[in-house]
């Protein structure tokens, strides 16, 4: 039988179209774990001919959405923030690794590294969300 934290990430990815656009595939689910993979398309790039920002910023966010809800609890975020550091190129594959800083009964403290292929780090995000107290259904 699936984890708890595996099905309410079922449910979310597969009711998730910018996640499925962005052909994430999950590596890796549990509370406060989030491993994703995607692989950088052409119409991803900006006119630099590299990613646009948005793109390693929404593998993250999409990472501490599951990382964050994987718990049980129905949980938002409420401030994010992302560090480039590193040019992320057509064909790159990108790797998220989260980790869980902090989480209480109300909020929770996540740091994502996102990497390519080659293990280096393109960016840096961090995220706090919000947690409802609703339990996830499923």
């Amino acid at each position: 039988m699936e984890s708890l934290a595996t099905r309410i990430v079922d449910k979310m990815y597969n009711n998730d179209p910018m996640s499925q656009w962005l052909g994430i595939v999950r590596l890796q689910d549990g509370a406060g774990i989030s491993c994703l993979r995607m692989q950088v398309r052409k119409e991803m790039l900006n006119g630099f001919a590299i990613a646009h920002g948005g793109i390693a910023y929404s593998l993250a966010d999409s990472a501490l959405a599951f990382a964050s809800n994987a718990h049980g609890i129905q949980s938002v975020s409420i401030e994010t923030s992302i560090s480039h550091v590193a040019p992320v190129m057509e064909g790159d594959v990108l790797t998220t690794d989260v980790e869980e800083k902090s989480i209480t009964t109300r909020t929770g403290l996540y740091h994502i590294t996102v990497k390519n292929q080659n293990d280096k780090v393109v960016a840096y995000f961090k995220g706090t969300v919000f947690r409802t107290g609703k339990m996830w259904e499923v």
